[in-house]
């Protein structure tokens, strides 16, 4: 039997996604209803220009006071999608101890403070929920924390922000530069006009530190993740990339140790073979790769950003929070009981190529190598070309630590024979 008191809902934002997440809720309301058991309820909408007209909201439900309406009391469940730390953190936790549960898209404030909002939730017993912080549309919070929560997941490697997505598939299917791939994302609405945040990794970390958490079962903030931006990635770098089989994405990369006593969280460029499922996520799409022991290798793929897909996200979130105040439980809340230490970027093994300007003479080729084997780190191919006196030598590594590498590309820099270190960039996905 359904029951005909609504459950009220406070939208906090009323931007592209929460004005999608209001037109669903109103067009979408009699299917919710008897998804959820109840009716729903628009009962306020937070924002900060009032006299802005939305469309299928009734103006009388807009406020600029968005601490009066989750204070309000009759709140069943806050949506927050105005992103950032503040006011958002505040009005998380003043939504929790007035009695709402919450349904958050905002992946900064988690990857930063995600335990203690989750304390929060718990200590006034109430859900806090937040599909929507990752990879937009594609359901990926929820099957690592419920669906694999019988499984142990050693890797997590995705493609998380379309922005910078869209931007390296077109300097790979076009041999645009850099500048050229971002004007046209910019153009087309995918690039913001301050770009920073999705080109230099700091969204991708975000998400990347959400993912560790919650695959690993241990805190994992923004700041333990190793971030390295694309600006730097140039055509000469695909045309390498080319060579060896490789297309080059920006991943955020969590992973569990080889000894199962720590993990490592890091964004960065990578190149990754064209056999490599990832290889083909082409524009804005995002799309995670899972390995775990029970179940293997799983790919989930999806638009990652945009109105209508996070939206979906946020609605899904919406129903499950919503069946749980009718039934008067709570979904899962933070696992984080194997508080595995997260290790710095110099214990990461991986494979590497290393581009190098040399000088075209005998004897190059064997000093490169003597400083490879004296960092430990092993060569797997060497190619070479050069002519009036100048060479570029490429050479990929079998795997090795970061330190070593680093170590390896100081000791180069030092010899009289390298005129410098064009490039490097790891090969993942192998």
């Amino acid at each position: 039997m359904m029951r005909t008191r609504p459950l009220k809902v406070a939208l906090l934002g009323c931007g592209v996604v929460g004005s999608e997440v209001a037109r669903i809720m109103t067009t979408h309301a009699d299917d919710l209803a008897a998804r959820i058991g109840a009716p729903v309820e628009l009962a306020g909408v937070a924002v900060r220009r009032p006299d802005r007209v939305r469309e299928g909201i009734d103006p009388s439900l807009v406020t600029t006071d968005a601490t009066a309406l989750v204070k309000r009391g009759d709140i069943d469940v806050v949506v927050e999608v105005i992103g950032g730390i503040e006011p958002a953190r505040s009005l998380i936790t003043t939504a929790f101890e007035h009695g709402a549960s919450v349904v958050s898209a905002n992946k900064a404030l988690l990857a930063q403070d995600g335990a203690a909002l989750h304390a929060a939730a718990q200590q006034h017993g109430k859900d806090l929920y937040y599909e929507a912080a990752v990879a937009g549309a594609i359901p990926l919070i929820r099957p690592l924390r419920e669906s694999l929560a019988g499984d142990k997941v050693n890797r997590v490697l995705g493609i998380v922000n379309g922005t910078t997505n869209f931007i390296l598939d077109k300097m790979d299917s076009t041999g645009a530069g850099y500048q050229e791939a971002l004007d046209e994302a910019t153009a087309l609405g995918y690039a913001e006009a301050d770009p920073t945040a999705d080109v230099e990794g700091f969204d991708a970390a975000a998400k990347a530190a959400i993912l560790a958490g919650i695959a690993f079962h241990s805190r994992v903030r923004l700041d333990d993740v190793y971030r390295e931006g694309m600006t730097e990635v140039t055509a000469a770098d695909f045309a390498s990339a080319k060579n060896m089989g490789c297309t080059i994405k920006l991943l955020a990369i969590c992973e569990r140790a080889e000894d199962g006593q720590s993990v490592t969280a890091r964004v960065h460029p990578a190149m990754i073979p064209l056999s490599h499922p990832l290889a083909s996520v082409r524009g804005a799409y995002n799309a995670v790769f899972v390995e775990s022991d029970a179940s293997g290798q799983l790919m989930f793929y999806g638009p990652g950003a945009g109105g209508a897909p996070t939206a979906s996200a946020v609605l899904g979130d919406l129903v499950a929070v919503c069946r749980h105040r009718l039934s008067g439980m709570t979904g899962p809340g933070e696992s984080a009981y194997a508080a595995l230490p997260v290790e710095g970027m110099g214990e990461v093994v991986t494979r590497y190529h290393i581009s190098l300007d040399v000088a075209d003479k005998p004897g190059v080729l064997a000093q490169v190598a003597t400083v490879f084997a004296e960092h430990g780190v092993s060569i797997d191919t060497v190619r070479q070309q050069g002519k009036d006196g100048e060479a570029s030598l490429v050479v990929v590594t079998h795997r090795a630590s970061d330190a070593a590498l680093n170590g390896t590309v100081e000791a180069l820099r030092k010899l009289d024979t390298v005129r410098g270190v064009a490039s490097i960039m790891r090969v993942e996905g192998e």
